[in-house]
């Protein structure tokens, strides 16, 4: 990705269903500066039995009146909902992403020109359906929440194997993403605990797959995110609202809008403090380089032929004469010419140098 992480705004179901809602998301993701705005496509028929109960997290911000099916029936968003948000998002020049839970659901969202296919950590497991969105050869981002290391072993085998069959991976000339599959950390937890994030099983996973690896994050707040951004992450995902106050699921766990913004902002700060690993002086240091170093000063006034001893040779600020680690050389050398008190002593007053130089 260019070395800059790629920020998904997770629109999610934060929309609660409301078209209007979902085009102020993409709004809020714009001027925040995100490189994404990703939404969730599904039919809750398909996703879910009718008895389903909801989980905790869901309970304790929605309420335990209605089933996990009647909640996600709420939110589900049309093809028309989805033909208007992705020409709306692309008019706007931000990708648009949606995270199909069904294969009808992903044959849609390519049917629509979707460039980059975002996978829930909930379907890990699902061969099925990682091996049909794989087999459509366009980059993929797979959330790994829940999930042992051997279970994220078989899912990125299922999708290299599917791939073997459908074909190169057609990498999106959208330059703000470019990798064929990235994994993402993630705490299946709304809000996720600090002390249960783990940042570290980035650095694993890398290490295990030799793939790109990013953070999904659930967590209050964005100092986890941003600490992600400098271990890192290639993809930082964190979910988006209009406002904590509102109903639904996940509203409690996302950033309003200036908050994301200040996200954004602050990994944009890490990368460029990152830089690229040479150890040098910054352009802005050269000139405080000569002022704040030292150099091989006259303590007294030095005569033509004086030999220079300890007590003639003091240390001091700027350095732009001879560099203090030369002292022990210096001494004993005799100057071929008077030197001030104070005054720097350069190598031509001790005859190593031409006038010129």
């Amino acid at each position: 990705m260019k070395n800059k992480t790629f920020i998904i705004a997770e629109a999610g179901v934060n929309h609660n269903g409301s078209l209007e809602m979902a085009l102020q998301l993409i709004d809020a993701a714009v001027a925040a500066g995100a490189d994404a705005v990703k939404f969730q496509t599904f039919r809750a028929e398909r996703l879910v039995t009718e008895t389903a109960k909801k989980a905790a997290y869901q309970i304790k911000n929605s309420g335990s009146d209605e089933s996990q099916f009647e909640m996600l029936k709420k939110m589900e968003l049309s093809l028309d909902d989805h033909r208007e948000l992705f020409a709306y998002a692309r008019g706007k020049n931000i990708i648009f992403m949606s995270t199909p839970f069904d294969e009808e659901s992903a044959d849609m969202l390519d049917d629509l020109g979707l460039e980059v296919f975002k996978v829930g950590s909930g379907e890990i497991t699902n061969k099925p359906l990682l091996q049909h969105i794989a087999r459509k050869s366009k980059p993929m981002i797979i959330s790994t929440g829940m999930s042992y290391l051997g279970e994220v072993a078989k899912a990125v085998q299922w999708i290299e194997e599917a791939r073997k069959d459908a074909g190169e991976v057609a990498i999106s000339s959208n330059d703000r993403f470019f990798s064929p599959l990235v994994l993402l950390h993630c705490v299946t937890n709304y809000p996720a605990f600090p002390e249960e994030v783990n940042l570290l099983a980035m650095r694993t996973m890398r290490e295990a797959f030799h793939l790109p690896v990013g953070y999904s994050d659930h967590t209050m707040g964005i100092e986890i995110s941003i600490a992600a951004a400098s271990m890192g992450a290639v993809v930082v995902e964190k979910h988006l609202t209009i406002s904590h106050d509102m109903a639904g699921p996940d509203h409690k766990a996302s950033l309003e809008p200036r908050e994301f913004s200040s996200l954004v902002s602050a990994i944009r700060n890490i990368e460029m403090a990152l830089g690229d690993g040479f150890k040098k002086p910054s352009k802005s240091e050269l000139d405080t380089r000569k002022i704040a170093r030292r150099s091989l000063v006259a303590s007294k006034d030095i005569g033509a032929q004086e030999q220079l001893t300890t007590e003639t040779i003091a240390i001091k600020r700027p350095g732009i004469g001879i560099q203090p680690e030369f002292r022990e050389m210096v001494i004993g050398m005799k100057a071929k010419r008077p030197i001030k008190a104070d005054a720097i002593i350069e190598w031509k007053d001790l005859g190593y140098l031409n006038e010129s130089d």
